[in-house]
């Protein structure tokens, strides 16, 4: 391990990777504490204290997947997720629009002309969205009369403006910051800043965790199998990413005068969690809105039915996760595309015909797999749920247990690992082949 990390140094092009990637995660870490002008942060903090049922999971989960902070009312406050709600449409539009199916086939100067589209389209969500902190978040209050915002500063036209402005420049920032990440630094800038926001509020989460054990509200036990018990799940989490369906690929051999071409033996590579994170964020955010509409029309009844962990909320949170599995994988999984491709290049599935049957057996095998990985998605979501209930655990603590979090902070770990390793590679190729020439480095 201590070699591993003292070749990663001593490798001039990965070092100044690695510290251009540190320094941009740093900015972006000092960028998330600078409140809006006007802000009260003592209320601020009241109010987080004061989140519970659908509100405070609708803002966990925009929290976890933006890398911002929704009840913070920083100019980081929205994060990064008006660009990942731009990449998610244009990621749909791309499959159904055929003007830009046609584009993102044309190679790297289409996909350049949709990552534009994907920019420009970031603006105007960020402007809507930030509206919504604005007239959402900052003019509500805490216990008894005290505002976020002074009710005379806020009631200000040019007040509201300039905090719009300000939010809007501060995502578009990130989204600058991302990018200077992907091709400066090492991994993906987007994924990188979404993790760090994660596992920036771990430690303040257990260490208030270790003071409520220390003042005597909360059992030392709890802690110690929570920690046991995120082990376990990483490794899952781990092996289910890792994990791949190999089908086996043979291209067919070409005789050309006295030579012959091909016959090489490959396989398609299938993941079994294909549809990756997104099925448990549409879920979530779909599933806490019947718990706001009930809760604001009063209707008690409903809204205890569909309380948080309760068996109707699990029962319908698994089945949406299901769906949008099948869904997201249908969407992005093209079989008769991928069955012309494998014909036009002369390659075939031994003991399939090529053509139809090809892609017939294709999406067989894509059912099947989006069963295994949507059947662990489902687990992964409800899992904290249980340990909040089972435990009297926190809901910030169980929530790294499962859900969007822990899949997205395995998921960019997982990537970036590869990418390091895949320069480490290359440099361990380069000293062999130099080798025989006499010069060691």
């Amino acid at each position: 391990m201590l070699n591993t990390i003292n070749s990663i140094f001593r490798v001039p092009e990965l070092r100044k990777k690695i510290l251009i990637t540190v320094g941009l995660l740093f900015i972006y870490r000092i960028g998330s504490h600078v409140p809006l002008p006007g802000v009260n942060i003592d209320v601020i903090k009241t109010l987080q204290a004061e989140m519970f049922g659908a509100l405070g999971s609708l803002v966990g989960i925009f929290n976890a997947i933006s890398a911002g902070g929704l009840d913070q009312c920083t100019l980081f406050s929205l994060g990064i997720m008006p660009y990942i709600s731009s990449s998610i449409i244009f990621s749909l539009l791309v499959k159904v629009v055929p003007a830009l199916e046609k584009l993102s086939k044309e190679g790297a100067s289409g996909q350049k002309k949709i990552n534009q589209y994907t920019r420009l389209l970031t603006v105007p969500i960020c402007i809507v969205q930030s509206l919504m902190v604005v007239v959402g978040v900052m003019g509500t209050r805490a216990t008894g009369n005290v505002f976020i915002v002074e009710p005379e500063l806020y009631a200000s036209f040019a007040y509201k403006l300039m905090c719009i402005t300000g939010i809007t420049a501060g995502t578009i920032f990130l989204m600058w910051l991302g990018e200077q990440i992907t091709e400066y630094g090492v991994g993906n800038g987007i994924s990188l800043l979404i993790m760090a926001g994660i596992v920036a509020d771990l430690p303040s989460i257990f260490m208030n965790q270790l003071d409520q054990i220390s003042g005597g509200f909360a059992e030392p036990q709890a802690l110690v199998v929570i920690s046991f018990l995120f082990i376990g799940v990483v490794i899952s989490v781990v092996f289910i990413t890792k994990g791949q369906r190999r089908i086996p690929i043979q291209q067919a051999k070409l005789t050309r005068g006295r030579k012959m071409y091909g016959g090489q033996r490959h396989y398609l590579p299938f993941k079994v969690n294909q549809a990756g994170v997104m099925p448990v964020i549409f879920a979530s955010a779909l599933l806490t809105i019947p718990s706001l509409l009930f809760r604001g029309l009063r209707l008690d009844v409903l809204d205890y039915y569909f309380d948080y962990g309760g068996f109707w909320y699990v029962t319908v949170y698994i089945v949406l996760v299901f769906f949008f599995a099948y869904f997201w994988n249908s969407l992005m999984f093209q079989p008769t595309e991928m069955a012309n491709n494998l014909k036009e290049h002369g390659s075939f599935i031994p003991g399939i015909r090529p053509g139809k049957r090809t892609a017939e057996f294709l999406e067989n095998v894509m059912v099947r797999i989006t069963l295994v990985g949507a059947s662990f998605l489902a687990f992964i979501a409800v899992f904290p749920m249980f340990v909040t209930r089972s435990l009297d655990a926190p809901g910030l603590l169980s929530r790294f247990l499962g859900g969007t979090t822990i899949l997205i902070v395995v998921g960019v770990a997982l990537d970036l690992v590869d990418k390091i390793n895949s320069y480490l590679r290359m440099r361990d190729y380069e000293g062999f082949m130099k080798k025989g020439r006499g010069r060691a480095r």
